[in-house]
This record gives structure tokens, C-alpha cells and sequence, in this order.
């Protein structure tokens, strides 16, 4: 966690500032466990209509007026989708900021932020919004028996990069969340292997074309 710490205190984000665009963020947390780092992750719940019904993804949701800034409404996303308060929690910075699949909503900026959770906490689930959470070592997401290629039923003739995190078909990191992970990855100097030669290629045209 040390050299985690470190390298995201070096770390300068990528940040998109446009007037009058909505925003919204999400909470990568980060925790120590037997000498190994994970992440929280969260499955969205099966919502007809939802365009993220059942992605995996971090906490987070749109900036709520009561909000001070992009770090505080992934603080308080956190506590209302999985019951975990991250007011104690280290903050270790800003990872990146994102924009939204403008096919599916209007423009939209997401800000990453990273927090190390120093004390266990339990689980409580707004079922409404969250069909499950866990907590995934942070390294096994770099190994490559766990690449795969997650097709949209909507453009069956794309496959973009994900990471199988649990059951297959259900459990896989891709879109917005996976562009995050990069992000991240990229902070600590240890990119994401890349599985296929066309997926830089995708990557680039992702933001117009992905559910994110």
C-alpha cells in the first residue's frame, strides 16, 4: 500500500473541466488485507432500462447539490450503495476524470478518486442499486489468464478488453470501470497487459461507442 500511496501522490490526474456539463464521480477504495491490496468492486443490479443494469463497476453516482466537490459525492455514494464510510479513510487522490458514452445520456464527466480504508467494515447493500460487492486482489487484475473480450449485444461485431473478476458472464470489468483501472494502473507505472493487437484501436474509439 506504501508504494500505492506514493505513486498516486506523484500522480498528476487527467482533469476535464466544461461549464455547464453534468458530473459525477465514482470511489476506487482501496484496502490492505494479509499483505495484499484490493479494490472494491460492485455489481450493479438487473434494472430494466438501466443502460448499467448488472456492470460491474465502483461506487459512485451524479453530483447531488449538498455535494462540495467531486470527492464528496463518491464519499457519499459509497456510504449509500454498499454502507461503507470512507470519513476515516485515507485519501490518496484524484485518479482521473472521464466522460460519459454521449449515446446513452447527455455529456457527462465522471471523476475517479482513491481512498485506503484503514478499519474493516460490513457490507449493506441499497439492493435497489447493488446486486452484490467484493473486495478483488488489485494485482490479479494485471494477470493475463484473466483478459477476456466482452462483446456488446449491440455491436456484436465489437469486442472491447474486460477482466474476468468472479462468474463468467457476469463478473467482468469493462467500459468506463476497465478505462478507470487503466488509469490507475498507469499511475503505479504497471499498465494493463494487452490481450489483442486491435484493442488500442478500440480503446481510442471507446468513448463513442461503449455503454460506459
Amino acid at each position: 500500500m506504501d508504494f500505492v500511496k506514493g505513486k498516486l501522490a506523484q500522480h498528476e490526474p487527467t482533469r476535464k473541466k466544461e461549464p455547464g456539463v453534468s458530473r459525477a464521480a465514482v470511489a476506487v477504495v482501496l484496502r490492505e488485507r494479509l499483505g495484499t491490496t484490493e479494490v472494491l468492486l460492485i455489481e450493479r443490479a438487473l434494472r430494466e432500462g438501466d443502460p448499467w443494469s448488472g456492470h460491474m463497476a465502483f461506487p459512485g453516482g451524479r453530483i447531488e447539490p449538498g455535494d462540495a466537490s467531486t470527492r464528496d459525492a463518491a464519499s457519499r455514494e459509497t456510504l449509500e450503495e454498499v454502507g461503507v464510510s470512507l470519513s476515516e479513510a485515507d485519501y490518496l487522490g484524484r485518479v482521473a476524470d472521464r466522460v460519459g458514452n454521449p449515446r446513452i445520456q447527455a455529456r457527462l464527466i465522471i471523476s475517479a478518486h482513491a481512498f485506503h480504508l484503514l478499519e474493516e467494515q460490513t457490507f449493506v447493500l441499497e439492493e435497489s442499486e447493488v446486486r452484490s460487492a467484493f473486495w478483488f486482489p488489485l494485482a490479479e487484475m494485471q494477470s493475463a489468464a484473466r483478459l477476456i473480450d466482452y462483446e456488446v449485444p449491440e455491436m456484436p461485431e465489437v469486442r472491447f478488453p474486460g477482466i474476468l473478476v468472479g462468474e463468467p458472464e457476469r463478473h467482468i470489468v469493462w467500459g468506463l470501470t476497465y478505462g478507470f483501472l487503466e488509469d490507475l494502473f498507469i499511475a503505479l507505472d504497471r499498465p494493463l497487459p494487452v490481450r489483442k493487437d486491435n484493442w488500442a484501436e478500440v480503446r481510442r474509439a471507446q468513448s463513442n461507442q461503449e455503454p460506459s
